[in-house]
C-alpha cells in the first residue's frame, strides 16, 4: 500500500496491491505497480518540470484525435512524427528555447518552406500546452521567428497553365488514366483529394452536375468529409467536362475486372483500389517537366485555366441552382 497527495483536492489517498509471494521480487513489483497506479490517477496534472517533449506530443495527438476530423488528425499525426525525428522526446519543454529550436532546425539541411511548416505545428502544440496549463511560459516563442525562404517562387495563387501547355501536357502522357484524370482536374476545378473519392453516382448527367460531398486523404487513404462546408457542392459539368466524364467512366469499365469500377469513377488498378496520389503526382511532375519544362501540381490544375474555360456557363449554372 502506497499514499499520496491527491493534485486537485490536496487530500491523502492511498492504492495498493495484492500479490501471493513476499519476496524481494515481488515487492520490487508491487512498488512499480503502484508507482504506476499513483501516476495514472495523476494523469494530466504533470509538473512542467517533468514534462518532455514526446509527453507534451502525446497529450496534444491525445486531444487531437478526440476534436479534429480524421483526415486533419492524421495529417498532424505524421507532422508530430517529423517532430520526433528531428528532436529527441525526452528534452524536458522547461529547458526549451527559441534559440536551441532553431539551431536544431537548421542542423536538418531542410528547405526552409519545410522547416517554416514543422514550425507552425511546434508553435500550436506550444500554446495547445500552454491553454491547458502543462506550460506555464511560452514567451520565448515570439523569438521563435519563420525561416526566410531564399527560394525564388512564384506565388501558388499565380501558377497556371495556358490552354496550349494544357494541350502540350495532355499529349505528353504515356498512361491514357494521367491523361484522363489531368483533363478532368483542369476541366472541374476540384481538389486531387475530391476528384479521386468520388464515386460514379456523383456524376449526374441528368441535372448536369457533379455532387461533391467527401475527398479522400492520401496517406491513409481515408474517406473524409470536404475540407470546408462550402467544399461540399455541387459543380457544373459544361460539355467539355462532361465528355471527359463520360470517357473516364468507359475507360474505367474497360481497365477493370474487379467490381471496383462501378462504384469508384477512378481506380488505379484492376482490384479497384483508389488512385494513388503520389505515383500520380510523380507521374504529372515527370510529364510536365520532360514537356514543359517545369513542375506542375494537382492544385495548379484548378487555377485561372478552368476559369477561364467555365466562364461562359456561370449565367446557365446560376439559373440552375435557383431552380
Amino acid at each position: 500500500m502506497e499514499q499520496y497527495e491527491d493534485y486537485l483536492t490536496g487530500k491523502q489517498k492511498r492504492v495498493s496491491v495484492t500479490l501471493n509471494k513476499n519476496t524481494a521480487s515481488a515487492r520490487k513489483t508491487a512498488l512499480e505497480t503502484l508507482t504506476h497506479m499513483i501516476e495514472e490517477r495523476q494523469t494530466g496534472h504533470q509538473k512542467e518540470s517533468d514534462l518532455t517533449l514526446g509527453n507534451l506530443i502525446e497529450k496534444y495527438l491525445d486531444f487531437q484525435k478526440l476534436s479534429v476530423k480524421k483526415s486533419s488528425y492524421n495529417s498532424t499525426y505524421y507532422l508530430c512524427n517529423s517532430i520526433l525525428n528531428i528532436f529527441d522526446g525526452d528534452i524536458m519543454v522547461s529547458r526549451i528555447t527559441a534559440n536551441f529550436l532553431k539551431e536544431t532546425l537548421i542542423r536538418t539541411g531542410k528547405p526552409n518552406s519545410y522547416l517554416n511548416n514543422i514550425r507552425s505545428r511546434i508553435n500550436a502544440i506550444f500554446r495547445w500546452g500552454y491553454e491547458n496549463d502543462y506550460i506555464a511560459d511560452i514567451s520565448f516563442l515570439g523569438k521563435f521567428k519563420p525561416f526566410k525562404d531564399t527560394m525564388r517562387r512564384e506565388k501558388l495563387e499565380d501558377k497556371f497553365l495556358e490552354s496550349d501547355e494544357l494541350q502540350k501536357l495532355l499529349s505528353g502522357f504515356k498512361s491514357k488514366k494521367w491523361e484522363l484524370l489531368t483533363k478532368f482536374l483542369s476541366l472541374s476545378g476540384l481538389r486531387i483529394g475530391e476528384a479521386i473519392a468520388l464515386n460514379t453516382q456523383d456524376i449526374d448527367f441528368a441535372k448536369h452536375v457533379i455532387h461533391i460531398n467527401k475527398r479522400i486523404f492520401p496517406a491513409k487513404k481515408s474517406i473524409d468529409a470536404p475540407k470546408t462546408i462550402s467544399s461540399n457542392r455541387d459543380v457544373y459539368m459544361q460539355p467539355e467536362l462532361e465528355k471527359a466524364c463520360r470517357d473516364i467512366l468507359l475507360f474505367t469499365k474497360q481497365e477493370s475486372v474487379f467490381k471496383g469500377y462501378r462504384t469508384k469513377l477512378f481506380v488505379c488498378n484492376t482490384h479497384g483500389d483508389y488512385v494513388s496520389y503520389i505515383v500520380y503526382n510523380n507521374a504529372l511532375k515527370r510529364t510536365a517537366e520532360r514537356v514543359l519544362g517545369f513542375e506542375v501540381t494537382p492544385h495548379v490544375l484548378r487555377h485561372p485555366y478552368v476559369k477561364s474555360t467555365t466562364k461562359k456557363y456561370e449565367d446557365f449554372f446560376q439559373l440552375l441552382k435557383a431552380s
